[in-house]
Parts: C-alpha cells; structure tokens; sequence
C-alpha cells in the first residue's frame, strides 16, 4: 500500500462537491474501500444513488487521475441502501461510515424483459443504429419476441430505421410500445419534435432511461435490445446501474480511430462488470450490387485486432451495399426489404452468433447494491 499517495489521492475526492447533500463525497461516505497499490494503482467503491448525477463517476475518476503517481484508476459503482448501515461495516476512508455491500435479486418489475443487450460504439457514425435495429429485427423474424429501447436521447434513429413517427398511447399511467415487424419501439423520438435540440444533462438522461425500462408496458419479452448514444457517458452508466444486463455489443468500423475508440467503449463496460458479447465490424468492404465482388475500402482487420485485443469473439462482419442506406431512410431494415442481400446475410449471421454466445437458459446474477 501506498499510505503517501493515498492520502493525496482522498485529497483530491474530498474536493469533490455533491450539491445534494451539501458536502464533499468523502465527508458524504460516497467512496468506500479506497485502495492504492505500490504501482499507483488506485481502486474504490462510489456509492451513487439515484438522485445523484452520473457525472461525478466522470468528476472523480478525473480528479484521481490528475493525482500525481496514479498509474491507473478502478471504480466500482453502487447504490446505497436507504437504511443505515449494520454494525460492523468497514468505514470508509476519511472515518465516515459506509454501508457493506449485499447481494439484491433484479428488480422483478425487469426479469419480463428477458436477455438484455447493450448496442454501443465508441464514436457516432459506425452504423450502431443499424446494426440494433437489424438485430432486432432479425431476431422478431425468428419467432422471438424482441423490444427495442433508444437510449440515445441525443440523436434518436430508431423512428427513422422502423418507419414509425407517432406518439405513443397511454394506458393506465403506462406507455404503450409501438410495434413494427414485431418488434416493440420506445425512442424520444416519438415523444419530442423531430427538430427539437438534445440539450439533456446527467441527471435528465438518466430519468429517460429510468422511465423507458419502468413506465413503458413491454410484456413479456425474449431479447431487450437498447441503442445506447457513442461514447461512455451517463447513459451507459445509468443502464448498467439500473438492469443487470446480459452483455454488451461493441460496434466499429475497420479504421483504427474507430476501434480505438470502440476499445475505450469496451473497457468502460467492463470497469462496471457488464460482460461484452463480442464485436460486429461494420462496413467492413464494398459488395459490387453487379457482380459481387469485394472491394475494402478501409484498412482492413480492424475489428478482428480488437476482438483479439478484449478477447472476445469477433461476431459478424457486415458490407457496405448499395442502397442499404436508401431503405434505412425509409424504415425498412435489410434483413426484412432483402433477406438474400449480402449485408442481410452477414447480418442474419450476426444475429444467430449473438443467439448462440447468449446461450438458452437464462442466468441472472445478482445485483450489488451498498
């Protein structure tokens, strides 16, 4: 252990204001089991509950990592419990009481909606929309029954892919999902003007992703898929605190500045002990709509290098076609306009090797909470 840096690292959280309370997140109990090896490498548990910004997560780990001497910083996020802690809890260092961490079933309110994946990307661009959209699509056309959620509030295309663009009813202080080609819809799409600006804080996304999984009537569902925004932000931390989820797909492009980034996207899921599923690398080369040939127009084996990087399946490979954007635009997913496509196969492929990682049974592991 190292007692020097530590002191400086509890320096530099007890700078840290949460306005809530009125006081720093040291003094507050927020940072439990605070830890810094001979390496510099710093670990904590940060009790965040509901009504707190996300962005203190963010706030927190930048402030250790300005530290001098840190080398690298692990957070573990959790929700305290409302009542006071049991005798015998470890404090938290600064001498503040902290609740010991229990294991809690998932909210039953949540298990309907089956196996629960992340569609993510590290930057915008690489075709995360399509690729949810189509697997959701892929797999109401198998016979399962799917949900969709657009969790990116900032710029919501799932109206758009589905050719939906209408309020949702509702019923009994419940949404109800809209529904095409079996699949069940949410966005913010449907809810605000198409032209409106996203100008959502930390705490705004996280009370539209709370409603989307709470106060939309899904039924009962096989595959819960959510189109989460690019990047690592409040909406990613808001999901994996909120649903224990089955994995997280990771999307990119051949290009080495897009995996770079998918890579970051991949660690932040990890760092919360969200499982990634694999990898789907999108356009991945040209398929001539004339006499098929493949053509790459990137440096090619991007996604492979990054699968091999996580360690983790490289899970489809999906081309670049001719009109495939055209049908986007008009709300009809390949695998439905033209199932015999090369993109709708390497999609379908996609699909039944997502299936296949997910495995049957379904096992839901218990949620810590402080």
């Amino acid at each position: 252990m190292n007692t020097g840096l530590e002191s400086l690292v509890a320096s530099a959280l007890a700078k840290i204001r949460n306005e809530r309370v009125g006081s720093d997140v040291l003094s507050a109990g927020m940072v439990r089991d605070l830890h810094v090896d001979g390496n510099g490498r710093v670990s904590f548990t940060f009790l965040l509950s509901r009504d707190d910004p996300a962005t203190m997560v963010r706030e927190a780990r930048r402030a250790v990592q300005q530290v001098s001497g840190v080398s690298d910083v692990h957070i573990d996020v959790v929700e305290p419990r409302s009542q006071a802690p049991p005798e015998g809890t470890q404090p938290a260092r600064g001498g503040h009481a902290a609740p010991a961490a229990h294991a809690v079933p998932a909210p039953a309110a949540l298990e309907d909606l089956g196996h629960i994946i992340a569609i993510s990307s590290g930057k915008g661009g690489v075709g995360k929309s399509t690729i949810a959209a189509n697997l959701a699509a892929g797999l109401a056309r198998a016979g399962q029954r799917v949900g969709i959620m657009d969790a990116d509030v900032y710029g919501p295309n799932i109206p758009r892919m589905f050719g939906v663009n209408e309020k949702p009813p509702v019923q009994d202080q419940k949404i109800l999902p809209l529904e095409r080609y079996g699949v069940k819809l949410i966005s913010l799409g449907f809810l605000v003007d198409r032209d409106a600006p996203a100008i959502w804080r930390g705490p705004i996304v996280t009370k539209i992703i709370q409603q989307f999984l709470r106060d939309v009537r899904w039924g009962k569902l096989d595959y819960f898929i959510v189109d989460l925004p690019p990047g690592t932000g409040d909406a990613q931390l808001s999901l994996a605190q909120s649903v224990q989820l089955d994995g997280a797909l990771i999307v990119t492009t051949p290009q080495e500045v897009a995996t770079g980034d998918a890579l970051r996207g991949a660690k932040m899921f990890e760092r919360v002990s969200v499982p990634v599923l694999g990898i789907v690398e999108n356009m991945s080369w040209f398929a001539c709509p004339h006499c098929g040939e493949r053509t790459e127009i990137f440096l090619g084996g991007g996604g492979k290098r990054l699968a091999d990087e996580l360690n983790v399946p490289l899970l489809g490979q999906i081309p670049l076609q001719a009109g495939m954007a055209d049908l986007a635009d008009i709300g009809q997913p390949i695998v439905i306009a033209e199932p015999d496509s090369p993109a709708a196969k390497a999609l379908a492929e996609m699909t039944r090797a997502v299936e296949s990682k997910i495995g049957g049974k379904k096992i839901r592991l218990p949620i810590l909470t402080g």
